[in-house]
């Protein structure tokens, strides 16, 4: 059971030209250009004194990262590109990778957005360490009589 129902857009030639050609009817959806992006698996656990979160991110280098707090929201980044090129007398051989990825997170209130986090990559994992605040107890709602 789908949650989505899916909507044809309403073009005449849709169904036989795009159906035919590639097989699928999936060219204009919505989601169509982002279904390889690719998202990396991730583990937040909270402790007493802080949020842990791990980023499962194999092929990347430290440099590659760039991790920032910004108006409440934590904002992970990565980018890495790759060109290899075989010359031979034949042939020339040419590969390149292309890797990134994009995720962010409003941040509890609880998180001390002030003090530094302790990020660390290794062996493809990215490892980010939120320390907590104490949260200020508010006073309880304090009911005013009106005359």
């Amino acid at each position: 059971m789908t949650l989505v129902k899916f909507k044809r857009p309403r073009l005449p030639w849709y169904d036989n030209m795009f159906s035919d050609l590639l097989g699928s009817d999936r060219l204009l959806t919505n989601d169509f250009f982002m279904e390889d992006r690719w998202i990396p698996a991730m583990n937040i656990k909270e402790t007493e004194d802080s949020y842990d979160i791990e980023i499962a991110a194999p092929g990347f280098n430290k440099k590659d990262f760039e991790v920032c707090i910004e108006n409440g929201m934590l904002k992970i980044e990565a980018e890495n590109s790759e060109e290899k090129k075989k010359e031979k007398k034949d042939y020339t051989r040419r590969e390149f990778n292309y890797n990134s990825f994009y995720r962010s997170f409003t941040l509890p209130e609880n998180v001390n957005e002030d003090e530094k986090i302790d990020a660390t990559y290794k062996r493809g994992i990215l490892k980010l360490v939120l320390n907590k605040v104490p949260v200020v107890e508010t006073t309880p709602k304090q009911m005013i009589e009106v005359h």
